[in-house]
C-alpha cells in the first residue's frame, strides 16, 4: 500500500469531520453537515481497516499521527484539555517513530535494550516496553475512554474501535521487529 496516498485519504477523512461537525453546529447546514460527517467516518474506518492489513508497526504510527494531527489542527484554540491530550500523543507517536528506526539497526537496538529494567513493568513478553509500547498503550487507552462517551455516534464508535484494534496489531507486529533485531527469531 502507498503510505503517501494513505495519509491523503486520513487527511480529507479528518476534514470531513470536522466540515461536518460544523455543518451540524450551523442552523440551516445541518443536512450537509450529517453526509460530510458520515462520508468522513466511512473514509477513515475503511483507511484504518486496511492500515490493519499491512501489519507494519509503521503504518499504524503514521496513520495515527496523520488523524491527531488533522484533529490538533481542527480542535477550538480554548479547549485546552483536548489541545493538550491531543498534543502529548502526537509527541509519543513521534518518539514511537524514532525507536521504529533504531529496531531496523540490531547493534544499536541490542545496546539500547540494555538500558531498560528486566521486571514485568517494563517488559511486554520479555521484550522493552520502550516507546512504540508506550505510545500504543497510552493511545489505546485514550481511544477506550473515548469509546466510553455517552452518546456517541456508533459509526465514530466504530471508527474508535478499529483505532483501537491497530494499537493492539501495532504491539504485536512491533514485537516481531524486536524478536528479528534481538536476534530471537
Amino acid at each position: 500500500m502507498d503510505l503517501t496516498g494513505l495519509i491523503g485519504r486520513i487527511i480529507a477523512a479528518a476534514a470531513y469531520i470536522d466540515a461536518g461537525r460544523e455543518g451540524l453546529d450551523t442552523d440551516g447546514e445541518e443536512h450537509k453537515g450529517r453526509i460530510s460527517y458520515e462520508t468522513g467516518l466511512s473514509s477513515a474506518l475503511t483507511v484504518f481497516q486496511e492500515v490493519q492489513t499491512i501489519g507494519d508497526p509503521s503504518a499504524f504510527i503514521l496513520s495515527e499521527v496523520m488523524f491527531l494531527q488533522q484533529e490538533l489542527q481542527f480542535c477550538s484554540e480554548i479547549d485546552d484539555t483536548t489541545r493538550s491530550s491531543l498534543i502529548k500523543a502526537i509527541q509519543s507517536f513521534e518518539d514511537a517513530l524514532r525507536c521504529l528506526k533504531t529496531v531496523e539497526d540490531p547493534t544499536a537496538y541490542r545496546a539500547a535494550e540494555t538500558t531498560f529494567p528486566t521486571d514485568t513493568k517494563n517488559r511486554i513478553k520479555t521484550f522493552p516496553r520502550d516507546a512504540v509500547h508506550q505510545a500504543c498503550s497510552a493511545h489505546w487507552t485514550r481511544l477506550q475512554n473515548s469509546l466510553r462517551t455517552p452518546g456517541i455516534n456508533m459509526k465514530e464508535k466504530a471508527v474508535l474501535t478499529q483505532r483501537a484494534a491497530n494499537m493492539k496489531t501495532a504491539q504485536t507486529s512491533y514485537i516481531e521487529k524486536q524478536k528479528k533485531a534481538l536476534y530471537l527469531n
